[in-house]
C-alpha cells in the first residue's frame, strides 16, 4: 500500500511538472500565461523611446493645436515667368516646403474697365479716394503697359466690360474705358492649399514678391 501511495505521489508530481513547464500545452492542458512575450516581439524599435521634458511636451502640444486648427485655401496669379521666379526664391525663403506650390495654369482673357493712366502714385491715390467717396471700388493694375492705373472691375469678355462701364456712368465715371488687360493663354498660379495662423504671420515677407497681386480665397 505504501509502494502505491509513493508510486501515485511520483506520477502526480511528474505530471505537475510536465503542466507547469507547458510540456502537456499540445494536449490543452497548460497553466494560462502570467507574461506576453509576443508582446515584445511586436515592438518596434523599443530603444527610440524618449521622455520628453516640459517645454518639449509643451511645443509639441503647440504644433498639434496648429496642425487641428481651421486651415484656409488662398491663391493668387497669374506671374509671368519672371515674376514667378522672383516669387519663388520668396517662397523658398519665407515658407517651409509643401505648404505652397507654384504651377503653370490655363488664365483665361481678362478684360477691366480702366481709368488711367497717371503721372504719379498720389494721383492714383487721390482718384481711388475720390472713387472710394462715391461708393466704387478700385484695384491698382499690375500690367506694366496699364500702370499707373487703376480698374474698376475684371470680366472675361469684353461684352461684360463694357456693360459694366454702362452701368458705372450714371454714377458719374465719365474717363473709364474697357481695355484688354491679359489675352488668353498659360501663366503661373500661387496657391497656399493649407494656410495655418502661423503661416499667415508670414506672409508679409511675400508682399514685396507678389507684384500688387492679392491673396484670394481658393475657388
Amino acid at each position: 500500500m505504501l509502494r502505491l501511495l509513493v508510486l501515485v505521489l511520483l506520477l502526480a508530481n511528474g505530471l505537475f511538472f510536465a503542466w507547469s513547464h507547458g510540456l502537456l500545452r499540445a494536449y490543452g492542458f497548460a497553466p494560462a500565461p502570467v507574461n506576453e512575450p509576443q508582446r515584445m516581439a511586436q515592438q518596434i524599435r523599443p530603444e527610440s523611446i524618449k521622455l520628453l521634458s516640459a517645454s518639449e511636451i509643451k511645443r509639441v502640444e503647440a504644433q498639434v493645436q496648429a496642425d487641428l486648427a481651421p486651415k484656409e485655401c488662398l491663391q493668387a496669379g497669374p506671374f509671368d515667368d519672371a515674376q514667378a521666379a522672383t516669387l519663388r526664391k520668396a517662397l523658398e525663403s519665407a515658407l517651409p516646403s509643401g505648404s505652397w506650390q507654384l504651377e503653370e495654369a490655363k488664365v483665361a482673357a481678362q478684360w477691366i474697365v480702366y481709368m488711367g493712366k497717371y503721372a504719379t502714385a498720389e494721383l492714383q491715390a487721390k482718384k481711388r479716394a475720390e472713387l472710394h467717396g462715391m461708393g466704387i471700388k478700385s484695384d491698382s493694375v499690375s500690367t506694366p503697359a496699364l500702370e499707373i492705373g487703376l480698374s474698376l472691375g475684371g470680366f472675361e469678355t469684353e461684352a461684360a466690360a463694357k456693360a459694366e462701364l454702362a452701368r458705372l456712368a450714371p454714377k458719374g465715371i465719365r474717363t473709364a474705358k474697357v481695355v484688354q488687360e491679359r489675352e488668353a493663354g498659360t501663366a503661373n498660379v500661387l496657391k497656399l492649399p493649407a494656410l495655418t495662423e502661423m503661416l499667415r504671420a508670414k506672409l508679409a515677407d511675400l508682399k514685396p514678391a507678389l507684384a500688387g497681386k492679392p491673396l484670394k480665397n481658393c475657388p
